[in-house]
């Protein structure tokens, strides 16, 4: 089978070409290929298959990208992964650099990128759905419940991100998120700056998560009593950059193709 590897701020995916989407990605298959030490490694497989292949000729994209999560469970949308995914495509000779759309489960998103360089993409309307909390090393964190097709709960705290445990999940109110949340802890740093960590459900800790980011900007302007403006955000894998409009959000960042190659899937699942 078929790979290229690729990360957006380090939040790293298979891609897997099947346009005509004949290959039967299980969930076991998708934990293998994501496993750092018996498969490539990775937070995410991203399958390209051609939308009327799925069956989402509705959504008016040609490509469907089809996020799952490393532990093999689906998941609705990916930030970085759809940027990714546009700029496989691109390298791929299967869309023209500028402006097209890519379907996803939350719907389709827009996106614009050159040849080279950094790929942005329409993320959609965040939704605020209220309080949550977190409990993390012993301490409770309050936060804002974020809906960016997939949920989020990003909690503003007052020390430097850079000493948290996220090794484990934090604990959270399962009744408040029966589907698993991703959980953001994020701290201001500057004039429209924050920093941020996350824990992604079904990955663990990522070095970045594109709607986290997007989750998160808005957790800082609400704590501010604003729905607008720019956003930059330092996650451990870099800086990506959050526009709030007050309609929409746009999500801008790196997506880096570096390496592609064959699978041996005898030798992957059999191992």
């Amino acid at each position: 089978m078929r790979f290229v590897k690729g990360h957006g701020t380090e939040n790293d995916f298979v891609i897997v070409p099947d346009p005509d989407g004949s290959l039967d990605l299980t969930p076991s298959l998708v934990a293998a290929l994501c496993d750092r030490r018996a498969g490539i490694g990775a937070d995410g497989v991203l399958r390209v298959v051609r939308a009327k292949a799925l069956g989402h000729d509705d959504l008016g994209a040609e490509w469907f990208m089809d996020y799952r999560n490393a532990d093999g469970s689906v998941a609705e949308m990916c930030g970085n992964g759809v940027r990714v995914f546009a700029r496989y495509l691109v390298d791929a000779g299967l869309a023209a650099p500028g402006d097209f759309t890519i379907g996803t489960r939350s719907g389709v998103r827009a996106v614009s990128l050159g040849a080279t360089g950094d790929v942005s993409v329409d993320m959609g309307a965040p939704r605020i759905l209220g309080e949550g909390h977190a409990a993390l090393s012993g301490r409770s964190y309050a936060g804002l419940r974020v809906s960016m097709g997939n949920p989020h709960l990003a909690c503003l705290i007052d020390e430097p991100v850079a000493g948290l445990d996220l090794e484990h999940a934090p604990d959270v109110d399962a009744a408040a998120f029966p589907d698993g949340v991703n959980v953001e802890l994020f701290r201001p740093v500057g004039d429209g700056r924050v920093e941020m960590r996350v824990h992604e459900r079904g990955v663990g800790e990522t070095r970045s998560c594109g709607t986290g980011t997007v989750a998160t900007a808005v957790a800082a302007a609400h704590a501010e009593g604003r729905t607008t403006g720019t956003w930059e955000v330092a996650v451990p894998g870099g800086v990506l950059t959050v526009i709030l409009d007050g309609t929409t959000s746009f999500l801008r960042g790196p997506a880096v193709l570096l390496a592609e190659g064959d699978v041996h899937l005898d030798r992957l699942i059999a191992r």
